[in-house]
């Protein structure tokens, strides 16, 4: 325990801290409208335009090669909810609301919210069991090329060393920085790494909380449940201050090559926090010489181009023109770790993930370990079994482009965000995928019978075909170009579960 002293002498010292570096934050962020016309190149090479904090200026931005060939990345929920894990990573918010299954838990299981709040949690979130060389290493296996661990929840405890807030993993329950370990280990095993932040929606996430004085209204732990407002109210320009200050923070520090961002950063006060942040960003990008994304939801966030559309739960139903991504979890009901949760089958997401690249877009794929910092084995095996298609099928994957169509096939996909592919796919729905002059048809089942597809046929247009083979095996396979469409014998065996690819080449 420290005297009142030391106490002070502590605050004092991280108020100081904060200002300084919200000052050089501030400064930096200020500089993208002063009229700066030049990033400084290295030495000899010619000078690059910065980006200016203005969507004419940043609708040069052009989404990095990295990411359309990654294809696969994996999404990690995990923070002080974990410990609670009960009905989903909502659960800070949700315990206060007294007409919720998680308040009449909490009240059963912990006692009234005026005696144990959400903050009483942190102390019991100790990951002892975290390891990230293991986790990433699972990530590998399952064919994943970025990682994007929650630098921070809707529940305001950063998962990161930062010097804007005392309540993160360092000072507190873990006291590890878990992104910086995650972001060490995911560089060194040849991954991408990326982040989250969830911070804006903080604004009105602890508003149910506001009838416990004791505890979300208690001054103590204001700048952690705070401002606690309705979601209808415009946020503050110094609560929106300090997200442009987090978010630059994360940058600087941990260099991350993908930054995501949910919904809420829609709002129309968040315009030119948006613009501001995103030049800050792209410039930096530059600065490292490497390319980076900018996630988000909706097209009230940013227009078209400027940065790469994110659906959550959901998909398109045809080719888009710009690069975009679905962001799933391997829960049904909870991003984060939660009991009772079910999940996905590895041949959901296999044919989910085939759906999504054909259509000019990205999966990335989220798991919820628990709080010690283990991941279950319902999620690992999907994990594993994703890979294991891969490791056979992944050329029609990675680095590929869309073709002229998406495919074809009896089954309607789903369209939109928070819409599930609730009819599963069969052999008879083709999908494809190209490479330089090959094309690539996966058929997303087992066929147990003639192939037809129609978008190959002789008549169809599309190219003579001069050969086939199924990918991933030794087997010749029998297959004829009927006007009406290409038609291919089935296999005696299959080399891999869920989906099979056809690689096609044609006469020049």
């Amino acid at each position: 325990m420290k005297s009142k002293t030391d106490q002070q002498v502590c605050r004092k010292t991280r108020i100081g801290r904060r200002q300084r570096l919200a000052g050089v934050l501030l400064g930096a962020t200020l500089f993208l409208g002063s009229g700066a016309t030049y990033l400084q190149a290295q030495e000899g090479t010619q000078p690059r335009e910065r980006y200016q904090a203005n969507w004419e200026s940043l609708k040069e931005y052009q989404t990095p090669d990295w990411f359309r060939d990654a294809k696969f990345g994996i999404f990690i929920h995990w923070g002080v909810y974990s410990v609670p894990a009960f009905g989903s990573e909502w659960y800070p918010r949700n315990m206060y609301d007294s007409t919720s299954s998680e308040f009449k838990h909490h009240v059963a299981t912990y006692g009234s919210q005026k005696t144990f709040g959400y903050k009483d949690f942190i102390p019991m979130f100790k990951a002892e069991k975290f390891d990230p060389a293991k986790w990433v290493a699972l990530f590998k296996k399952a064919g994943a090329k970025y990682v994007v661990p929650v630098a921070e929840h809707h529940d305001g405890f950063a998962m990161y060393k930062t010097n804007l807030s005392k309540w993160n993993a360092v000072e507190m329950g873990p006291r590890r920085d878990v992104l910086g370990e995650l972001a060490t280990e995911i560089r060194k095993q040849g991954l991408i790494f990326g982040l989250s932040s969830h911070r804006i929606e903080h604004w009105f996430f602890f508003n149910f909380g506001r009838q416990f004085v004791s505890d979300v209204l208690d001054p103590k732990y204001a700048d952690f449940y705070g401002p606690a407002r309705e979601e209808s109210d415009d946020p503050s320009s110094e609560f929106m201050n300090d997200w442009l200050l987090r978010c630059t923070e994360l940058v600087n520090n941990y260099k991350p090559q993908l930054f995501w961002f949910d919904w809420w950063i829609e709002q129309p006060a968040m315009d030119p926090y948006r613009k501001s942040f995103a030049a800050y960003y792209y410039n930096k990008g530059r600065e490292w010489n490497k390319g980076v994304v900018i996630n988000y939801k909706y097209a009230k966030s940013y227009p078209d181009g400027v940065a790469v559309l994110d659906l959550e739960r959901g998909k398109l139903d045809a080719v888009r023109e710009l690069p975009w991504q679905t962001d799933d979890a391997v829960g049904d009901s909870s991003w984060g770790y939660a009991a009772g949760n079910t999940f996905k089958s590895a041949r959901y997401v296999i044919t989910n993930l085939i759906d999504i690249v054909s259509k000019n877009g990205n999966l990335l794929l989220n798991i919820g370990p628990r709080s010690d910092g283990t991941i279950t084995d319902e999620e690992t095996q999907v994990l594993l079994g994703t890979g294991k298609w891969l490791d056979v099928n992944g050329e029609a994957i990675y680095g590929t482009r869309p073709w002229k169509l998406y495919g074809e096939g009896p089954t309607k996909s789903a369209s939109g965000a928070f819409a599930d592919q609730k009819v599963p796919f069969t052999a008879k729905d083709i999908r494809f995928t190209t490479k330089g002059e090959v094309l690539y048809a996966t058929a997303l089942g087992l066929p147990s019978e003639k192939t037809f597809i129609r978008s190959l046929g002789a008549k169809s247009g599309n190219g003579v075909i001069a050969g086939l083979e199924l990918v991933g095996s030794g087997e010749k396979v029998k297959w004829a170009q009927k006007a009406d469409a290409l038609v291919i014998e089935p296999s005696a065996s299959y080399p891999s579960e869920s989906a099979v690819v056809y690689k096609i080449s044609f006469k020049k």
